[in-house]
């Protein structure tokens, strides 16, 4: 009787939390004006278009068949030792740059690339599934619709740390307006709420 009792207790707590993700998922709305002028502001720098402008003159003939390839030995790098194509994407400056700031900003950015206008990662904080994007979403919605576009993608939930997260997508351009490039920032939004919790309602 008791050996029952105390199945059913144990099978009571775990309904009791199987709802409760979906009850505390934050809505995509908290990435808002504030928070992508912050990630605008910290993409304002040098190495970010000079990497770009750099890709873009090295990848411009690119055929579909020259992307695949480079597609898929990245995808075959992950699985390798000899990783020289992955190497020395994570390896260059705006890899750096983008690891700095992904960590700087204490678990509310998860993951960072910047990607250029063939859709090819031209720097990342940390190895993408893929190398090209340009069949994706973050791209399409993004650098293929041009200057000023952004694409908010729908929230998942993190497993590994109880986490909700949503991609943050929009397109670089240069200085005259051109669209360059587009970047993908995952967002915490677990940790975005509660920070919004915690900020004083009309000030920092």
């Amino acid at each position: 009787m008791v050996r029952y009792t105390v199945q059913a207790a144990v099978l009571l707590v775990m309904l009791s939390f199987a709802p409760m993700s979906g009850a505390q998922q934050p809505s995509t709305s908290l990435i808002d004006d504030e928070t992508l002028g912050e990630v605008r502001s910290w993409l304002l720098v040098p190495v970010v278009f000079m990497t770009l402008e750099a890709q873009n003159r090295r990848y411009a003939n690119l055929s579909q068949a020259n992307i695949n390839s480079l597609d898929s030995q990245w995808r075959a790098e992950r699985e390798a030792d000899n990783q020289p194509l992955i190497a020395a994407t994570l390896n260059n400056p705006l890899s750096t740059y983008l690891t700095q700031v992904q960590a700087a900003s204490a678990g509310l950015f998860t993951e960072i690339f910047v990607i250029d206008a063939q859709g090819l990662n031209a720097g990342q904080s940390a190895i993408t599934s893929d190398f090209w994007q340009g069949d994706e979403a973050k791209f399409q919605k993004t650098f293929d619709v041009g200057a000023g576009a952004i694409f908010i993608d729908e929230a998942e939930l993190h497993e590994a740390s109880g986490t909700w997260r949503a991609q943050a997508n929009m397109t670089l351009q240069s200085d005259r307006g051109q669209p360059i490039g587009a970047v993908t920032v995952e967002i915490n939004l677990t940790e975005l709420a509660r920070r919004s919790r915690n900020t004083p309602a009309g000030g920092q």
